[in-house]
């Protein structure tokens, strides 16, 4: 097997004895961007809502839950669709983001959450991992859309300006620490704590869950 390895190592170290230098270049970089081009191609597809709500779990939980807020319809027509809300648009994120997401595979492979009674007793663990992952990149998801810099506070209300401009600003809290349940509906928040030390600790939890004082907010959702 030694043998037959260097063997194989020789032959891919030879020099070419029939193309050119040239050639070998150029076919190369042909390679390249014919690899690259399926391969971006690939990741742009799964990064599609129809690709998102291919599979019955997310279909029929999730996203019927996303069609009655303000982020499927409004006054605008803007519309946040799947990956806008759960993958950050930068490249070097995305891959990580995808990366990490290639676990769902296993989860759909063997029906970790295939039936509405597994998904609402998984509701509050998928919650609490994307509030852990917002928390921790500073709502990089959120930001794909709404950016600080430009927000207008003359045409948002009171309450919404003193969190922006305080809390926000500072960098004290992040987006994700007031706006849960906006897009899906929240899961039963009594063992919220329990579940968090599997997530860091409440650390993990939104401000607004756990009561932390959060400048412009009221109390805990129900």
């Amino acid at each position: 097997m030694k043998r037959l390895l260097k063997r194989y190592w020789l032959v891919l170290g030879r020099p070419s004895q029939y193309y050119s230098l040239g050639f070998l270049t150029i076919g190369g970089f042909i390679g390249g961007v014919a690899f690259w081009g399926a391969f971006n191609t690939a990741l742009e597809l799964t990064n599609t809502e129809r690709f998102c709500i291919s599979c019955h779990e997310m279909y029929d939980n999730v996203y019927r839950e996303l069609q009655d807020t303000i982020h499927f319809t409004n006054p605008s027509g803007v519309r946040a669709g799947c990956p806008d809300c759960h993958v950050p648009h930068e490249w070097t994120s995305k891959i990580a983001r995808k990366m990490k997401a290639s676990k769902e595979v296993w989860g759909k492979v063997f029906g970790s959450i295939d039936t509405p009674e597994k998904f609402e007793e998984a509701r509050l663990s998928l919650a609490m991992s994307e509030w852990r992952r917002l928390r921790t990149n500073d709502s990089l998801e959120c930001r794909n859309c709404h950016k600080f810099e430009y927000m207008d506070f003359t045409r948002q209300s009171p309450r919404a300006t003193r969190a922006h401009s305080t809390s926000l600003a500072e960098g004290e809290r992040t987006c994700i620490d007031c706006h849960v349940g906006i897009a899906h509906r929240l899961p039963d928040l009594a063992n919220v704590e329990e579940v968090a030390e599997h997530y860091g600790g409440r650390e993990a939890i939104p401000a607004i869950i756990t009561g932390a004082d959060v400048e412009g907010t009221t109390s805990p959702p129900d």
